[in-house]
């Protein structure tokens, strides 16, 4: 897809007519209006012309003398001058006041006339430059902004009534249909939400094969799942596919400061959309704009005139309008009601992570633009990128290029792309950390515990590749699980299996060092989060049998959970809890301390190797002792 843009014109034109109108108004109209400004003489003229008896009327001030001459004193020619209706001034001069005590006297004598209402130019005539100086520059400026405004206004599409500089008025942008477009092809892993959009896809093809059924297709079509789960490209493939005008805009782009700037947006939207029918007009995150209402009272109700204007245009289409919304959102439960009828939202689609056949073919996918190598098998790499998304599976493969890249070599090859994944789970090789003796001696019989417990216990996944690198993300070292196939439903017995494994960390030191240090932290926290999801949300103990005691919110975004019981409930769940992972705890320790020639010949190995594969930990493990 393509975006399409109207060129902007240049604002030169603008700032040539400012600085013109500016310019003529200094050169020709303050001239022309002040025909009557003062004419200053020193004081000693002044004095000749009183001598003369040349003065008329004279007025004084109290830091000058404001004066005109007779017009039969030989200045004539000199001492007056036209207003704009051609009418006759005297002209009126000015000198500087002197200390002269016989002044007054000299002025008497001459004849000259006293007076304190001498102007110094034309009354009417300053009045009119003075608001013409201090209005017209803001007359034109004004003018100009709503000549700008108008132009900003005709290339939103609005009319004469919109709001000035484009307020108000949809930020959607526009795309079309191109040859670089994306297409279903382009989209792997999530063929149920596929099928569904296709439909769509038909009947903007061919809307009259439904409508002879007496058939209408859904009015929106909402998109629900995490993160990186390829909402956004399932949309753009849709409009790929249909070849039909795409419109896309984020919600948070609805919600304005001003009071009914989100509204009219809203209104812009859904005016442009019908106008270009049949297209496809596509929300993204509407969970910002499309929030529950409640009761709580607020200083600014800009969200909720918004989603009521948002709630009457979707429910005002016409069956044959052409106009197909699609929406997208990762927290689905805190969408309003009347967003989600039907009628608006009818159909909800999940894009939820992929399974590994998904996986799997996500990877092929990406791999297109990659010169691959012949040995890499994408259905391992699959299972070992269990609970990635899709754009966690694009990341992995670029992380693999951009690796062989720095290796210098031209194809990816298996070993790039199990790198690729450490590297978004785990983070890059911290080759700068350099760990102790004693440390490094820990970190191996640290993991080789983990990895011991999990091989000696029938229900848990097998090892992958046990490691003690370092990585960026802080951890010292790490094992590797891989599942054989895809698990759906996990057993209590698998779940018991996982907490003993998480323990098996700290049980190996304890065997071995009869201490412990600070590096089961996470260790910790994952063994009593899923002890505590057996008791309150898997009915998992005879305690409680089926009842919740807590639910989940925010279901695509880390699933918080809460509490829903009473605090006596709630300190007989925190007993169960440590009980658990006591007893866990316990067989760890148990099955490692059985097993010490094993766990001593594992850790050495690791402490020389610093990484094994699942093969060689199983060709240890399985190997007679000596």
């Amino acid at each position: 897809m393509k975006e399409v843009r109207n060129p902007r014109k240049p604002m030169l034109v603008y700032y040539i007519i400012i600085i013109v109108a500016l310019l003529l108004i200094d050169l020709f109209a303050v001239p022309y209006f002040n025909g009557t400004k003062l004419k200053e003489v020193d004081y000693s003229t002044f004095m000749k012309w009183t001598e003369q008896k040349k003065i008329n009327r004279v007025e004084v001030q109290s830091n000058r003398i404001l004066f005109t001459l007779k017009k039969d004193a030989g200045g004539s020619s000199a001492a007056t001058t036209s207003d704009l209706m051609g009418n006759e001034k005297q002209q009126v001069y000015k000198t500087g006041k002197m200390e002269d005590q016989n002044l007054t006297d000299r002025l008497y004598s001459s004849g000259a006339r006293f007076t304190n209402d001498i102007q110094e130019n034309s009354g009417i005539t300053n009045v009119i430059v003075n608001l013409l100086m201090f209005f017209l520059p803001f007359l034109i400026f004004a003018w100009l902004g709503r000549r700008m405004s108008q132009k900003m206004m005709d290339r939103a599409g609005g009319g004469p009534g919109s709001m000035m500089f484009g307020m108000g008025k949809s930020n959607a942008k526009l795309y079309v249909a191109s040859t670089e477009g994306i297409h279903f092809s382009d989209v792997a892993g999530e063929d149920e939400a596929k099928e569904n959009l296709e439909e769509i896809v038909e009947y903007l093809h061919d809307p009259q094969r439904y409508a002879a059924i007496g058939a209408s297709m859904p009015k929106g079509v909402l998109l629900v799942g995490p993160p990186g789960t390829g909402k956004t490209m399932l949309a753009k493939a849709v409009a790929g596919e249909a070849n039909v005008p795409f419109f896309s805009i984020s919600g948070s782009e609805f919600v304005e400061m001003f009071v009914g700037m989100g509204a009219s947006k809203v209104r812009d939207l859904f005016k442009q959309a019908k106008e270009k029918a049949p297209c496809i007009v596509f929300i993204d995150e509407i969970d910002a704009v499309g929030k529950k209402r409640d009761n709580q009272l607020s200083t600014n109700d800009e969200r909720e005139q918004t989603l009521n204007q948002l709630l009457t245009e979707m429910d005002g289409f016409e069956n044959n309008n052409g106009v197909m919304i699609l929406a997208a959102t990762n927290r689905p439960e805190s969408l309003d009601p009347a967003l989600l009828r039907p009628g608006r939202f009818d159909r909800r689609v999940p894009v939820e992570l992929p399974d590994l056949k998904g996986r799997e073919e996500i990877l092929k996918v990406h791999a297109r633009k990659v010169r691959m190598g012949n040995d890499v098998n994408f259905h391992t790499i699959a299972r070992m990128a269990a609970g990635a998304s899709g754009a966690e599976l694009a990341n992995i493969v670029n992380e693999a290029a951009l690796r062989a890249v720095r290796n210098n070599r031209r194809v990816v090859s298996e070993e790039d792309m199990e790198e690729s994944i450490e590297v978004v789970i785990a983070g890059y090789q911290r080759k700068n950390a350099i760990l102790s003796t004693q440390e490094k001696l820990v970190v191996s019989y640290h993991e080789t515990g983990h990895a011991l417990v999990a091989a000696l216990q029938s229900h848990s996944a097998p090892v992958q590749k046990i490691t003690i690198i370092p990585r960026t993300s802080g951890a010292l070292g790490y094992t590797m699980q891989v599942e054989e196939d895809q698990k759906n439903l996990l057993t209590k017995e698998e779940l018991l299996a996982k907490i003993a494994t998480f323990t098996g960390g700290r049980a190996a030191e304890e065997v071995e060092f009869g201490s412990i240090t600070t590096g089961a932290s996470n260790d910790i926290e994952q063994a009593t989060k899923l002890a505590r999801s057996m008791i309150t949300r898997f009915g998992m103990t005879d305690e409680f049998d089926m009842v919740a005691m807590e639910t989940a919110t925010n279901q695509y975004l880390g699933g918080d959970t809460q509490l829903t019981c009473s605090a006596e409930t709630q300190k007989a769940i925190d007993e169960k809890v440590v009980e658990i992972v006591r007893q866990q705890h316990e067989l760890a320790k148990k099955l490692l301390t059985e097993n010490k020639r094993k766990l001593d010949e594992i850790s050495q190995f690791l402490y020389e190797h610093e990484t094994i594969t699942g093969d060689e930990f199983m060709e240890i493990l399985n190997r007679p002792s000596a």
